[in-house]
């Protein structure tokens, strides 16, 4: 069983390696997740004239002073249809998302759509989350090498969760909750190098 998965990924490679050129591959970063001092890159293969493969993952595991916590990881494939040529213009793309996430005694006084961001400050949350939604974005071509890319996304995503007492101490006060969110699912600001 476990070499499906494998063989599944052996032909997704020769699949793209039978479509691409060097010059439909590209490796970016999201400038938004740089700031916030998140890790993250991201590649993308054109797979026909006007598709391509996007597929970009994060990691944020810094502790803070005071016990703050701010922990994720996640992955974010995308299929891309382009109205001019693949990895230029204009695209609108359908993503999937899935990660883990760790955080806690962060104080975010707001709500934004149905999420109650204050309750970070006296309460860690521990869970996972799996979702998908549409994007639209553009990519300006800089030069032979160079893009900038910009993309929003909206859709859906449902996270289950444990709640603990406080950020630091280890004590379960509720598990197994689950939440759905509807909203913005992406953002972007990517610097693009195409090969």
């Amino acid at each position: 069983m476990k070499s499906k998965p494998i063989i599944a990924g052996l032909l997704l490679i020769v699949f793209l390696g039978l479509h691409t050129s060097a010059r439909d591959v590209a490796i970016k970063t999201n400038l938004l997740y740089d700031a916030t001092l998140t890790a993250n890159l991201g590649a993308e293969f054109a797979v026909a004239p006007r598709w391509s493969v996007d597929i970009s993952g994060n990691y944020n595991g810094w502790s803070f002073s005071d016990g703050k916590r701010w922990k994720h990881w996640f992955v974010q494939p995308e299929g891309r249809y382009w109205f001019c040529e693949a990895i230029g213009g204009h695209f609108a793309g359908f993503h999937l998302l899935g990660g883990q996430y760790n955080i806690g005694h962060v104080d975010l006084p707001f709500s934004f759509l149905g999420t109650h961001f204050s309750k970070l400050e006296h309460n860690r949350y521990q869970g996972w989350f799996a979702g998908a939604g549409i994007a639209y974005g553009y990519s300006w071509i800089l030069g032979r090498h160079w893009n900038i890319e910009a993309e929003i996304g909206i859709g859906w995503t449902h996270t289950r969760y444990d709640v603990f007492e406080c950020a630091g101490c280890g004590r379960k006060t509720e598990e197994g909750r689950h939440h759905n969110y509807v909203g913005p699912t992406k953002a972007a600001v990517n610097l693009v190098y195409v090969f």
